[in-house]
């Protein structure tokens, strides 16, 4: 969310931006905004001046009431009373304008980076570098689930019998080899000095508000019916409302902290061929790092976060590469984003594995997550990424370490994770 004041001082400049995300209905929203602030402001200042008058008003009713002049107090009181109903109806509307303010406020987009390329949608996203040799191999890679299935390592009829489509029973070698990826993960942010936390798995809706734009809200998340809760679309959304309304020593950041959850997802809307079997799914588990630091650091810590995520996927073989999200990819919140994508043999091209934000002081605004040090009390600013997210990586896994028997090769850094084995499947 921006700040009111920024807006105001500088309309141009949030025009540019909505229009550099391709968002122009959202341009009049603006002027309207500015508007309404400006009619709060008067009314305001005319509440502030009733409250003034009645209390002085207040101060001679006492005072006539001691010299005994009744028939005056009363008239007095009369005054104090119509003066009441004014400043009542004045609170009302106050409260109703800053109401339509707040909701076109959380609904302008973040200012983007100027290091952001412009573009319509992620087909101009723009490659910034490839990690590793993309290898296609003389066989041929079946689809995802058909490995699976040849190593009794998933049941999605089951699944669908049990809870629908996008859903599935992970088994045998492959379960644990989703475990273990996750484990891994964890272990290998714990040693990169990220403090490792499992989060609650549900979050009230000021905190869903606090992280995230309306449009993301709801398409994403799980209402729980009847009560204050959603189910959460990522460990981001409770890590981050975990510092909601606190006030955090400027010595004590930044946070670094890497999460563990289950998540779960809407998905609304048809996704393609490549996104079947368990690629696009309501519910998965994933490995996560956030933090949280001083504005002058976040650029810093955003080119620290996506590269953990290259470095875990080159320890486990995996060729990747990081896109650059342009303008009109970009969620409001966030300020600059880039996506890792594994190399896919079968499909002879990458795709999305992890997703790394710098939201700016977007979400600490919205959540009052402020700082205090000797300049003063400021906004914090908050990223976030994926460290891996099974069964997603799983696929990018499974294609890039079969081998032409079938079987699966498990590398030496996952080893451990899995009882020693260096294979799935007969060899």
């Amino acid at each position: 969310m921006l700040d009111l004041k920024f807006v105001r001082e500088n309309p141009e400049i949030v025009k540019q931006n909505i229009k550099n995300k391709f968002q122009d209905n959202k341009l009049a929203l603006v002027d309207e905004v500015i508007e309404l602030a400006k009619i709060s402001s008067e009314t305001q200042q005319e509440a502030d001046a009733l409250r003034a008058d009645r209390n002085k008003i207040s101060k001679q009713i006492g005072a006539l009431m001691a010299q005994g002049k009744r028939e005056e107090a009363d008239e007095m009181k009369k005054l104090v009373t119509d003066e009441s109903e004014r400043l009542e109806k004045l609170q009302e509307k106050e409260a109703e304008l800053q109401e339509k303010i707040k909701h076109i406020m959380m609904t302008l987009p973040n200012i983007i980076d100027k290091s952001v390329p412009i573009g319509k949608d992620d087909s101009e996203n723009v490659e910034v570098q490839r990690y590793g040799e993309p290898v296609v191999p003389d066989f041929d890679i079946p689809y995802h689930t058909e490995i699976m299935e040849r190593l009794s390592g998933i049941d999605l009829d089951s699944a669908r019998k049990v809870a629908g489509n996008g859903f599935y029973y992970l088994m045998g070698d492959i379960a644990r080899l989703h475990s273990a990826v996750i484990s891994y993960a964890r272990d290998f942010m714990i040693e990169r000095g990220f403090t490792y936390c499992i989060p609650p798995y549900m979050i009230r809706s000021d905190v869903v508000t606090g992280v995230m734009s309306f449009a993301e809200m709801d398409a994403m998340m799980y209402k729980i019916e009847g009560e204050d809760l959603y189910l959460i679309g990522t460990s981001e959304h409770s890590m981050i409302g975990k510092f909601i309304d606190t006030i955090n020593p400027e010595e004590s950041l930044p946070y670094t902290l890497t999460s563990y959850s289950p998540c779960f997802r809407k998905e609304k809307g048809a996704h393609g061929l490549e996104e079947r079997g368990v690629y696009r799914i309501h519910q998965f588990e994933k490995q996560e790092m956030i933090v949280v630091c001083k504005p002058e650091d976040s650029m810093f810590w955003f080119e620290k976060l996506w590269q953990n995520t290259v470095d875990l996927f080159r320890t486990l073989d995996i060729p990747v590469r990081t896109l650059e999200c342009c303008s009109g990819d970009l969620a409001d919140l966030k300020v600059k984003s880039i996506d890792v994508e594994a190399w896919s043999p079968r499909q002879k091209k990458y795709f999305e594995v992890g997703s790394c934000s710098n939201l700016g002081d977007a979400q600490a605004r919205r959540l009052k997550i402020r700082v205090v040090g000797e300049s003063g009390k400021y906004f914090a600013h908050t990223l976030n990424n994926t460290v891996v997210a099974p069964p997603r990586m799983l696929i990018a896994f499974l294609e890039n370490n079969l081998m032409a028997d079938g079987t699966i090769a498990i590398p030496e850094a996952l080893q451990p994770y899995m009882g020693s084995k260096k294979f799935i499947g007969t060899k």
